[in-house]
């Protein structure tokens, strides 16, 4: 495949993955990846913890969670994504749960090149089990393109200094994985969940259940903010997710690439696994809104931003209340 850099031909999805089940989920990855790749995509993003699966391992005990872990990116599904891009001479972006050389376990999401060179982001804001730790670094690299791309999974893009500094870093193109749509929030604006049966007669009665996906428990919650990340900081956003049922939920899919303007260049609201693809045109960041307002910020009035308020409380330790009565007090994963 003959490089561009100011060209890339990016591709997202959303899939209904199994719990625990790394087999079929790598084997719905190696479809996805064989698909794109006959479109000519330079990219594939896949949700967060998609390898895995993810809602049912805020259940697990601290054996079963290690038992779902691997080293990255030694592990045996990071060596699955570096032979499919290899293979296809395209870079696969997937989820999974890292077990770090110290025993650590992460919410990780590995982007495997045609090179051989691997990233990987640790989540910033982890919950989903007490055995699992947040990350402490932001994650900027290079594509084979010479395209810097970041990375923040799912509750990581509601902060918006991550996506912020992500940028500053030098990011044209963020890719953020997610698990999201149809949360039990506590929050009346935030989401809500889905009656599994819509989801179930999908085949008979589909506008019922893409009217939800299309609602405020899914594409409107994210209207709300998600272009507002590409927007205000310049950046093409990739977006992946879950779709269908997890663990007593069902989420939302709407698969969707954003331009540095926050528009949508491609979505999908079907409720069933799917693939969104789009050209990105890498010059429109040029002269895009965002970008021009990196040249007007006044760094010397920010130091507030770094000051604590009192008001702060660990990721996990404010949620892990919610779980244990099956409750999500988060706007995403």
């Amino acid at each position: 495949m003959s490089y561009s850099k100011r060209n890339l031909k990016v591709a997202s999805v959303q899939f209904n993955h199994k719990a625990g089940d790394k087999a079929y989920n790598l084997g719905r990855i190696r479809s996805f990846v064989a698909h794109a790749a006959g479109k000519q995509a330079d990219l594939i993003a896949f949700p967060e913890m998609c390898i895995t699966g993810y809602w049912h391992v805020r259940n697990l005990s601290k054996q079963e969670v290690v038992s779902l872990s691997e080293p990255v990116p030694s592990g045996p599904s990071s060596r699955q994504l570096l032979e499919l891009s290899a293979r296809y001479d395209i870079t696969v972006a997937a989820g999974l749960i890292e077990r770090s050389g110290d025993g650590r376990l992460y919410n990780t999401y590995v982007v495997a090149m045609p090179d051989g060179k691997v990233a990987f982001h640790r989540k910033l804001h982890s919950f989903i089990n007490e055995q699992i730790g947040s990350g402490d670094e932001f994650t900027v690299f290079e594509l084979p393109q010479g395209i810097k791309a970041g990375i923040l999974i799912c509750y990581d893009n509601n902060i918006i200094e991550n996506a912020r500094i992500t940028a500053l870093k030098g990011a044209e193109i963020l890719l953020a994985p997610h698990q999201t749509g149809g949360c039990d929030s506590p929050s009346p604006r935030a989401m809500g969940t889905i009656d599994p049966e819509l989801w179930h007669n999908r085949k008979h009665d589909p506008a019922a259940i893409e009217a939800e996906f299309r609602g405020p428990k899914g594409k409107e919650w994210l209207m709300h903010w998600l272009p507002s990340r590409a927007h205000d900081n310049g950046m093409f956003l990739i977006f992946s997710n879950g779709v269908g049922p997890d663990d007593g939920e069902v989420r939302t899919g709407n698969a969707m690439i954003l331009d540095p303007y926050g528009d949508i260049l491609t979505e999908t609201c079907r409720a069933g696994d799917d693939m969104v693809v789009a050209n990105l045109d890498m010059t429109v960041r040029d002269r895009c809104t965002g970008k021009r307002w990196f040249r007007t910020r006044r760094p010397d009035l920010y130091g507030p931003l770094t000051e604590p308020t009192g008001m702060e409380v660990d990721t996990r330790k404010s949620r892990f209340s919610y779980f244990n009565t099956g409750k999500n007090e988060g706007e995403t994963g």
